[in-house]
């Protein structure tokens, strides 16, 4: 059972901490075929994937699907009947999740997407929406998923990519279900996922104590990239302290959003991961993959109007090998491997003029992400310390040494070989 660790930081499982890696898989339960999905679960579980993303209703933006599944009975005009559950659908969706949990992967299980909630911005877009979700139906909804899927242990994200403009998108939906969740199950863990470069969460949820932890969302808009340490300093800061990790960097090889002309590349999406873990988000990261996320089938259609607009996807056969992905699963294995669940930010140790290079430390190592090569400026002596380069795209190892300016009181390390980002690892 996944839990909260003593220290509020970082996760527990069995007793031992475990890294949260999780895989973007919104569109499973509409587009998925079960042999897709058997293959798809053996694939990322080989890669150390531990959670997956999935959104329990049909995902807005999702490509399209010759399964034709539908959470709810269709209404004339196009939109849900909410009142009318296709069993088929909720009971289909139970064998996925029976099939992931006998491979050890959890689903963590969007209850309430923005588009289905009044007054968000997703409900709001001026596009063919599928219907406003009854809010006097939540606590019969939520009854409904937790009794065919709480047996495997779920992680309940109780919104999907939101804001909160109304008191009754806070209470009526958001936090009637939460409260919900924890009634029936005290020890289900709860999290929200909220918009891009969202901040703020509302006093009466952020302050709930049958919210477990922190997720934000760095996004996909290539102009606002430093969200992913700006957003980790912020819920660093929060009050009161829990896990934080971002649930939605750039996804590998996804356009940019608003379909501004370029993708997110291998380098781009790492990047977002490492920047986002040693500004404070340290309990986990997930990954996305452009083709994945929506399931994509590139025999069948698309439509890049809906939501934020993004570019085609890939095939998702071809987006599942996308090597970001791998890159990923190595933060897992590297933070497990030397027991990184309390590293600090300490940004205030850099003294070269930027804020792309991030530091954190623990009582043990400093560790510092540098996207582009340069010499590295650190206040204190480090010259007597080990120091090693670690390529974080091929995994090369180099050792490094610096030299120590009194007058200043900073140590300079040399600029490594490599022609991608590295990691500077200073053992103390």
């Amino acid at each position: 059972m996944f839990e909260i660790s003593e220290s509020k930081r970082s996760f527990e499982e069995n007793q031992q901490d475990v890294f949260y890696l999780a895989d973007t898989c919104w569109s499973a339960f509409t587009n998925i075929r079960d042999k897709d999905w058997e293959y798809y679960l053996d694939y990322r579980k080989s890669q150390g994937f531990n959670i997956l993303q999935v959104n329990m209703l049909q995902q807005w933006d999702a490509s399209q699907s010759e399964l034709n599944l539908k959470p709810f009975a269709l209404k004339e005009n196009g939109t849900f009947n909410f009142r009318i559950y296709n069993e088929a659908y909720f009971e289909r969706a139970k064998k996925m999740f029976e099939m992931a949990s006998a491979k050890g992967i959890r689903i963590a299980l969007a209850l309430l997407w923005a588009n289905y909630i009044p007054n968000t911005w997703a409900s709001q877009m001026p596009i063919k929406q599928l219907g406003v979700f009854p809010k006097d139906m939540v606590i019969s909804y939520v009854d409904k998923v937790m009794s065919l899927y709480d047996a495997y242990q779920p992680i309940y994200i109780i919104s999907g990519d939101t804001d909160f403009q109304t008191e009754e998108v806070i209470q009526d939906y958001y936090k009637a279900a939460l409260d919900r969740v924890k009634e029936n199950n005290p020890s289900a863990l709860t999290t929200l996922h909220i918009r891009g470069r969202e901040e703020e969460l509302p006093r009466e949820l952020r302050e709930s104590p049958n919210l477990d932890f922190y997720m934000f969302q760095s996004g996909h808009n290539s102009e606002f990239q430093n969200m992913s340490y700006k957003l980790a300093e912020i819920f660093y800061q929060k009050d009161p302290q829990r896990p934080i990790l971002n649930s939605e960097p750039c996804y590998e090889m996804m356009g940019y959003s608003r379909r501004i002309y370029g993708r997110f590349s291998r380098e781009d999406v790492r990047k977002a991961a490492w920047q986002s873990i040693l500004s404070g988000a340290s309990a986990g990261v997930t990954y996305g993959a452009h083709g994945i996320w929506s399931w994509h089938d590139s025999r069948l259609g698309f439509d890049s109007s809906v939501g934020e607009a993004f570019e085609s996807p890939y095939d998702w056969r071809d987006a599942l090998r996308f090597e970001g992905a791998w890159d990923y699963a190595f933060i897992r294995e590297f933070i497990e491997m030397y027991g990184f669940f309390d590293l600090i930010p300490a940004q205030k140790l850099l003294k070269n003029n930027t804020q792309e290079i991030r530091v954190a430390r623990n009582a043990n190592y400093i560790l510092v992400y540098v996207p582009f090569n340069i010499r590295i400026e650190l206040e204190g002596n480090f010259v007597s310390k080990k120091m090693i380069y670690l390529d974080l795209e091929s995994k090369k190892i180099m050792q490094v040494g610096g030299e120590y300016q009194e007058q200043g009181n900073i140590t300079s390390v040399s600029m490594h070989p490599f022609t991608r980002d590295a990691l500077l690892i200073i053992e103390e």
